[in-house]
């Protein structure tokens, strides 16, 4: 009796950790906080240290910044999550935003996120060709938890990359 109980408790416990590994990714779960707090992670993490100090991440809409939203093209009611970092400044393309709709709003958020890089585009076509080339590489997708990301900046890929893997790590 003790072996068959010690043999089940064995089995037991290697079943629950298995049993998270096969849900399909931890994000589903998380809070609007906690989802903001892996956004802000993710971009303060894959950014250098030079961007984080003069580069703040927004994630909360307030006075101060309330701008941001139309430079994005978005709403506040189009986010249920966020964190965006943006040149308000027309001197440089830049533009890091991890951000999870609202019910029904991803297709808003997609549609305000590309005109922002269409801005962005025309705003150095004629005037920073290196500019320019950032904003046309930039990188906008929606991931497999329904995050929408945005990565406009030099060296969007491994930034991009870097959120990317982060958010689906959690």
């Amino acid at each position: 009796m003790k072996r068959t109980l010690a043999l089940l408790l064995s089995l037991l416990a290697l079943a629950a950790p298995l049993s998270g590994c096969t849900s399909g990714g931890g994000t589903a779960s998380l809070t609007a906080e906690e989802r903001t707090q892996l956004y802000r992670t993710a971009i303060e993490e894959a950014r250098s240290a030079e961007d984080n100090e003069y580069r703040p991440i927004d994630t909360e809409i307030g006075p101060s910044n309330e701008y941001i939203l139309g430079l994005l093209g978005l709403a506040e009611e189009d986010m249920s999550a966020f964190a965006v970092s943006v040149s308000a400044m027309n001197v440089q393309a830049y533009g890091v935003a991890a951000i999870y709709p609202a019910e029904g709003r991803a297709d808003a958020v997609l549609e305000g996120l590309e005109g922002f890089v269409a801005q962005q585009r025309q705003n150095f076509q004629n005037y920073l060709a290196d500019q320019y080339d950032i904003a046309n590489s930039a990188r906008l997708e929606t991931l497999e938890d329904g995050t929408v990301l945005l990565v406009m900046c030099e060296g969007q890929d491994g930034v991009f990359d870097a959120i990317r893997d982060r958010i689906e790590a959690a």
